[in-house]
């Protein structure tokens, strides 16, 4: 029997994380959480990653070139952050092939340039530090969740084939709120709230709570003032073999105050 996270033979998981900022490259503690979590999966033959920093319709899919540079979309940071690398395979068949899977009236974007932007590659580096495994990052088209439940259908076969699928986001991300910015930084109460409801729901698969976050989860508009942080979970539970199983929730705790909870569905 398969259960809520032991997918089927030869099938990946599907994956919600937390990417943090550049500064999660030398948090010890949840880095090694992300390393140890990588080690536990089967080893992609291949990444797509949909990301916070990326809102462009229609779906838009990264450069494929191999060792494409990185996007170094922040700011405010130690100079070091904007000479790291992750020179990652050719991914020009994996592109044709994910493009493949969209509807004849949705045509897909390519970009010849746009290399991953900082909700892709920090959390990669760590994970699959050696640049080894062909990586495509696709936009995040619109938030309503029920349109990213369908195109994270569209993505689930791709599991098949040996293909890591995660939406990259943080489970709250209210910055304008946040009082101080140290790692280890009391919650403030929206955060707790929003993260204790999230849980609840994501515990008994409660798509259907999840995706009327607006109305009902609390601590909004706090947790998400602006939302793109948190609908990428909807890529992800699209994704899964049913959006209605629980899934693992990894990583309870916090990061800045915010709620670093990550999600690996079967």
């Amino acid at each position: 029997m398969t259960t809520a996270t032991t997918p089927h033979a030869g099938r990946m998981p599907a994956l919600y994380i937390g990417h943090g900022a550049p500064p999660l490259l030398d948090d010890p503690i949840w880095s090694g959480q992300l390393k140890a979590w990588a080690a536990e999966l089967p080893r992609p033959k291949a990444i797509l990653i949909v990301s916070a920093h990326w809102e462009s319709a229609p779906v838009s899919l990264s450069a494929t070139a191999a060792g494409t540079p990185l996007i170094y979309d922040f700011g405010g940071f130690a100079p070091r952050y904007y000479n790291m690398r992750y020179e990652t395979p050719d991914s020009s068949a994996f592109a044709a092939r994910v493009a493949a899977m969209m509807p004849d009236t949705e045509p897909v974007h390519q970009h010849r340039s746009r290399g991953l932007d900082h909700g892709a590659w920090v959390p990669l580096k760590i994970m699959y530090p050696a640049g080894d495994i062909p990586v495509l990052q696709m936009s995040l088209p619109t938030h309503d969740p029920y349109k990213l439940l369908e195109l994270g259908r569209r993505l689930r076969p791709l599991r098949d084939e040996g293909v890591l699928v995660i939406g990259s986001g943080f489970l709250t991300h209210g910055l304008p709120f946040l009082k101080e910015f140290r790692i280890e930084a009391e919650a403030p109460g929206w955060s707790t709230e929003f993260d204790a409801w999230a849980a609840d729901a994501l515990a008994r698969g409660d798509v259907e709570e999840l995706a009327a976050y607006r109305d009902r989860a609390p601590g909004m508009p706090y947790a998400h003032p602006t939302v793109e942080h948190y609908t990428p979970l909807f890529i992800t539970l699209g994704a899964a073999s049913d959006p209605e199983t629980p899934g693992e929730q990894r990583f309870e705790g916090y990061w800045m105050g915010l709620s670093k909870r990550s999600l690996q569905v079967a």
